[in-house]
């Protein structure tokens, strides 16, 4: 086959379909729409997969969930994951261009993980397949666009091979749920806002509990059901029918994820009605039990080293045509607690200080976050500030790194040195992420870093890493 063409020509199913009975170690390049997608194939198995929106939100947001089943994967664990290797964006621009083929970052996080006794070998298969599939998910939607074959440079350490056809089957049972929820739902990338207004009795809304309506502020459909621990499927099902009568409005992803193609119907996928969505559901959970993954920790694979992956959760399916009153479940059930149109109320979540000199940067935060339903507090007098942020206790610090009188670093020490802030996150707002101010950052106790110029995107995955 040809090692390089548009899709167009060659459609995303078909392509994969081809390598599947590929013998040799291939990486497949794609690129639509801006986004770059990665997937290495050995001997027709797939190793790994991703694409270049946010690959470190994508980790985050898969070891979120494992974190309940595994409690070595501690908020700390993960933080440092991504100081350690997440790169820049100066680095992601340099590594985009770049014609070599090396392990892409989050995969050696994820092999940094299992090496320190964070993950197990089996774990990190199973992480890995969760990965694969959003992935693959996405890339099977892509219309058009460019591909090449190429041969990585470097031999991955392989935490798993995925069975083409499996994965394609489960994701395309996936994005048949998805489309049952078109064209109110075009991606669980969009953004649900609770809207209350005088055309709404208390009837329109029965049954939301204060915690989704909490964080149901800027956070997308996809990290919204890490933030409650559900399934993404069975939210958007919850959500759906409050979105039909117009009490929930979606607003279109933000940035980057906006560039990720929509979910819309495609010749290579059945449309999904109602009754063929539930079937899905249960064709879904069936498709995990077969998925066929062999495992291995960091060695060649052979078929002594086969070990059975854990049996997935079970997804139930969401409401059809005919909704019922919906529950968005939290283990939260008194009928006090519950939220009505006459009862929502702006509650803050969190309470937010930011420190800088800048007070154009105060008032850019404070615009991204109060409206998010934060409580920000903003101080531009440095000197002050450790007094300030005693007295307010906040759950989370933005801390300028370059400030007239004091520094971050040393602001950052003085903070720390306090009993009660030990565990607060500590993010330096700065333009600088060198490896120096990176060591100099972990030496004073720094939780992240939040690069200059930032978007609203960006400063939610700080509240989405450290506050949810």
């Amino acid at each position: 086959m040809n090692n390089s063409g548009a899709f167009t020509k060659l459609r995303p199913l078909s392509l994969l379909r081809q390598l599947s009975n590929c013998s040799d170690s291939t990486c497949l390049q794609a690129l639509s729409n801006s986004v770059s997608w990665s997937i290495y194939l050995e001997q027709g198995k797939i190793t790994y997969a991703t694409h270049s929106v946010e690959p470190f939100d994508r980790l985050e947001r898969h070891l979120r969930r494992l974190s309940h089943q595994i409690p070595l994967l501690t908020s700390e664990v993960r933080v440092q994951l991504r100081l350690m290797f997440e790169p820049d964006l100066h680095n992601q621009l340099i590594e985009h261009n770049s014609n070599s083929i090396s392990h892409p970052p989050e995969y050696q996080a994820i092999s940094w993980l299992v090496s320190q006794q964070h993950l197990h070998s089996t774990q990190a298969a199973m992480l890995v397949q969760e990965l694969v599939k959003e992935v693959i998910e996405s890339f099977l939607l892509i219309k058009e666009g460019t591909y090449q074959l190429t041969e990585p440079l470097k031999r991955m350490p392989k935490n798993c091979r995925l069975d083409v056809e499996k994965i394609l089957e489960c994701c395309q049972i996936g994005l048949q749920n998805w489309q049952a929820f078109v064209p109110q739902i075009s991606s669980p990338y969009q953004r649900p806002y609770l809207l209350i207004n005088s055309k709404l009795e208390e009837k329109d809304l029965p049954n939301l509990q204060p915690h989704l309506t909490n964080w149901m502020k800027g956070f997308s459909l996809r990290h919204l059901a890490v933030i409650l621990n559900q399934d993404e499927i069975q939210l958007a099902g919850n959500l759906y029918p409050y979105i039909v009568n117009g009490a929930i409005i979606l607003h279109e992803p933000d940035p980057p994820f906006d560039r990720l193609p929509k979910i819309f119907e495609q010749r290579c996928l059945r449309r999904a009605t109602p009754e063929l969505f539930s079937k899905s559901i249960t064709d879904l959970v069936h498709s995990k039990e077969k998925l066929n993954i062999t495992l291995n920790s960091y060695a060649v694979i052979s078929e002594e080293n086969i070990v059975p992956v854990q049996r997935l959760p079970e997804i139930s399916a969401p409401p059809k045509a005919n909704f019922q009153e919906p529950t968005i479940s939290n283990n939260i059930n008194p009928a006090s607690q519950r939220v009505t149109a006459a009862t929502v109320t702006a509650e803050k979540v969190h309470k937010i200080v930011s420190v800088d000199d800048s007070r154009t940067i105060l008032k850019e935060i404070s615009y991204f976050l109060e409206n998010e339903n934060f409580s920000v507090v903003t101080i531009n007098d440095p000197i002050k500030a450790a007094l300030s942020i005693i007295r307010h206790k906040p759950d989370l610090i933005l801390l300028d790194l370059n400030m007239v009188g004091i520094d971050g670093y040393e602001l950052c020490r003085i903070i720390r040195n306090n009993s009660i802030f030990k565990r607060t996150p500590i993010i330096f707002v700065t333009g600088n992420k060198g490896i120096v101010d990176q060591v100099k950052a972990r030496l004073v106790g720094a939780s992240g870093y939040l690069t200059k110029p930032f978007s609203r995107t960006e400063l939610l995955k700080i509240v989405f890493m450290h506050l949810t």
